[in-house]
């Protein structure tokens, strides 16, 4: 088999007149493991095929082949096994950027482990939050950044982690994880595994109370062909970057399971510290012919000068994790000639909406069409759908008995059901994705924004999205983000909590120059009121805008 080809094996696909596809059937066995099926498929069949080039910032490289990748996922497997990790643990992975990770995630995947991939910005307090939360009990953790300090913090008040690797250092009460996989012989016997089995757990991050945990099974690799074939639009003998830190589940989404599938390479960048100049040039350098980022990326690429590089290689760009300003968009065809297709999903979901390969209608600023994947709606508070034009709430119909492949199981509760609440978001034959969306008549979604984002003031629904597009347009921001903030007269203002481009000083004459500019831009009623200048925006440790803070800080400028 052409392993540019395996993908078709474990799918039935159909499309329309234009080539876009319609319909994705999956189709596996009650043993399908990613690891062995697809990985040392490959392995078995072109040992040789690049699977990942991988480079830091420190000048360090390393290249390796699906032979070289199966070879350390059954190192790693054996690793785990002989320190006593088995079916159904739960495994932290705290690697960064780093190329063990790869090899971390498929050896727990061959050991029906369950894999819980984190940012290395946890302090002990979330780590504690999530070793209870979980029940984790072993940890692969990278030297830098205090992350095994932090760990050992919360493991004074939390005794049950059992096994510590570390990752390019050494601590002592750690196991170094580098020179014991090298020492260790792969694992040659295929472990039992179901199909249904829970294959990673993810923390969300969510704009209030603590992060729930999204489990997802051994199939959910499956629905990210979708992602990587048309979506990103990977080249099977290219080289794709997707701008993510492992921690977080964009990662999967575009540095593992789609692109793996198609026998792509993959291209990983070990950064911490995100300098628009270096990321350039390294799609100059290593000819990147497929690449994601979220809308901050881009605009801080374009910032930098998009034609102070050759971009020539790259025949293919996407983008998701926030919505993307139309500006955002002209500006970047018009610097490169391509066009940036958007799609949205979440860690619970894969891609629930994309601009898919082949679209010859796409319109800017949209998330595009339903995936093949899913039956999506808007609906109201009450799920009634809603006609086209009108704003209401994303959901995925899932009718009794109907599991959508790529939609998590559950959320894992740790023991407490209260902690889970599944039964929050879906149910009654819906998931309820807690964003707000029209649709048009050419069945095109275009975003609002989160169901407790939406602002309500004088009568009016305003979406902060709309306002942080026009806002993006003017060379003085450089970010922005919107909410609603109470107003005595009003109920709620709108206020908008900028980050001034470099070169460009707060003052009352540049917020009264911002706000009339999004009033000749947009309905009057929409401008904001409520004008903050930052130096940065308060994130969430996934980089989304917490929201909530933006409403409770002060320094404003109304009028």
């Amino acid at each position: 088999m052409d392993m540019k080809l395996l993908h078709q094996k474990f799918c039935r696909e159909s499309f329309n007149e234009d080539g876009v596809i319609q319909h994705f059937e999956p189709v596996y066995d009650e043993h399908f493991n990613f690891a062995y099926d697809v990985i040392d498929e490959i392995a078995r069949n072109e040992p040789e095929r690049r699977a990942m080039v991988w480079c830091n910032v420190a000048g360090e490289q390393r290249s390796f082949t699906f032979g070289e990748i199966s070879e350390y996922a059954s190192r790693a497997a054996a690793l785990f096994k002989e320190q006593g990790i088995c079916r159904g643990d739960r495994v932290m992975l705290v690697l960064k950027r780093h190329y063990q990770f790869w090899f971390a995630i498929l050896g727990l995947h061959k050991l029906g482990a369950i894999a819980i991939p984190a940012t290395h910005l946890l302090t002990a307090k979330d780590f504690l939050y999530r070793f209870k939360s979980a029940g984790v009990t072993a940890i692969v953790a990278s030297a830098e950044d205090d992350v095994c300090q932090h760990v050992e913090g919360a493991m004074k008040d939390y005794p049950d982690i059992r096994t510590r690797f570390i990752v390019r250092g050494e601590r002592e009460g750690w196991l170094p994880f580098d020179a014991m996989i090298e020492e260790t012989a792969p694992m040659t016997q295929r472990m039992e595994t179901l199909a249904i089995d829970t294959l990673l757990l993810y923390f969300t991050s969510g704009t209030t109370g603590y992060p729930k945990m999204v489990c997802h099974d051994h199939t959910y690799p499956i629905a990210h062909i979708v992602t990587a074939k048309y979506w990103h639009n990977v080249d099977p003998d290219g080289l794709h970057l997707t701008v993510s830190e492992t921690g977080w589940a964009k990662s999967v989404w575009g540095k593992l399971y789609g692109q793996w599938f198609l026998g792509a390479g993959i291209f990983v960048y070990d950064f911490d510290r995100f300098i628009p100049a270096d990321l350039l040039a390294k799609i100059q350098e290593y000819r990147i012919t497929t690449f994601c980022a979220p809308p901050t990326i881009y605009r801080f690429l374009i910032k930098e000068g998009l034609e102070n590089y050759d971009l020539s290689s790259l025949k293919y760009v996407t983008t998701a994790g926030e919505a993307l300003n139309p500006e955002v968009f002209r500006q970047f065809e018009q610097k490169t000639g391509l066009r940036i297709h958007e799609a949205f999903g979440q860690t619970e979901t894969t891609v629930l909406m994309g601009n898919f390969v082949g679209a010859k209608d796409e319109k800017v600023g949209s998330l595009g069409k339903a995936s093949p994947l899913y039956d999506v709606d808007i609906v109201d508070e009450n799920d009634q759908p809603l006609p086209p034009g009108e704003t209401g709430e994303i959901v995925v119909r899932t009718p009794e008995g109907v599991h959508p492949i790529g939609m998590f199981q559950k959320y894992y509760d740790g023991g407490d059901p209260e902690a889970a609440k599944t039964e929050d978001v879906w149910h009654d034959g819906y998931y309820h994705t807690c964003d707000t969306a029209w649709k048009d008549e050419d069945g095109f979604f275009w975003y609002v924004g989160r169901t407790d984002d939406v602002i309500k003031s004088s009568g009016y629904r305003i979406g902060p999205f709309e306002i942080e597009s026009v806002l993006m347009e003017l060379p003085q921001v450089l970010e922005c983000g919107v909410t609603g903030v109470p107003d005595p007269v009003r109920g709620t203002v709108v206020k908008a909590t900028i980050v001034l481009a470099k070169g460009y000083t707060p003052s009352d004459e540049l917020a009264k120059e911002i706000q009339t500019y999004v009033k000749k831009q947009t309905a009057p009623y929409k401008y904001p009121r409520v004008i903050e200048f930052v130096d940065e925006l308060p994130k969430t440790i996934s980089g989304k805008i917490r929201r909530v803070e933006l409403r409770k800080s002060g320094k404003t400028q109304q009028s």
